[in-house]
């Protein structure tokens, strides 16, 4: 039986990363599958400068969205497929080496997953995960400056001149298109049950 497809998309903060943790903690790995973009980033030398010459990770290009794709496609026909993590460049961290393995769910999450004209029609269902912008800055930085140590003002020269423009152009177009609209500017628990009750009725009438 072909596996449910299940795309999760929105804004860098929005709480995309704790959505999907929270969602592992309640399935194993034989129900579902997740898959993030993020471990499709492109080598640092592949990516776009602009014109200041900094580096800019937030558009479409910044991934090997083929590979994605053929990954994708290849757990949809039952094949197992294995990559190397993403370190954010970090060059103090040693690669983990994840497998993936087919799962009658299959999750892919990351900011253009519905963008991508090859991959969005793959999708049976989409999930949107929205917040409010000024919790989504304050979320980034105390992501890349508390955790990641990069500098308050690159962090803010980032989420002004590439984040925010990318969301307004590849991410928040496609919320209307969207079947679940996840609000997070409080708790993520509501919308958690309820996508865990769809996955858990979805797992139901596949045994």
């Amino acid at each position: 039986m072909k596996p449910f497809v299940i795309g999760i998309c929105g804004g860098s903060g929005s709480g995309k990363t704790t959505f999907i943790k929270r969602l592992r903690e309640r399935f194993n790995t034989t129900e579902v599958c997740i898959v993030s973009q993020d471990d499709y980033y492109l080598p640092r030398d592949q990516q776009h400068k602009d014109h200041n010459d900094e580096y800019n990770f937030d558009l479409p290009k910044s991934f090997d969205k083929k590979k994605f794709r053929s990954d994708l496609q290849k757990l949809m026909h039952g094949q197992t497929v294995t990559i190397e993590e993403y370190t954010f460049n970090n060059p103090n961290a040693k690669p983990k080496l994840l497998v993936f393995e087919p799962a009658p769910i299959i999750i892919i999450e990351g900011l253009f997953v519905f963008h991508y004209k090859k991959i969005a029609p793959l999708l049976d269902l989409k999930v949107f995960i929205n917040a409010k912008e000024n919790l989504k800055v304050i979320r980034r930085i105390h992501r890349d400056q508390v955790e990641r140590g990069y500098p308050i003002e690159d962090v803010l020269y980032k989420y002004e001149h590439h984040v925010l423009p990318s969301f307004e152009r590849f991410i928040q177009p496609y919320k209307e298109e969207a079947d679940i609209v996840v609000n997070n500017n409080y708790d993520l628990e509501r919308g958690l049950q309820v996508v865990e009750g769809f996955l858990r009725s979805r797992l139901s009438v596949i045994s």
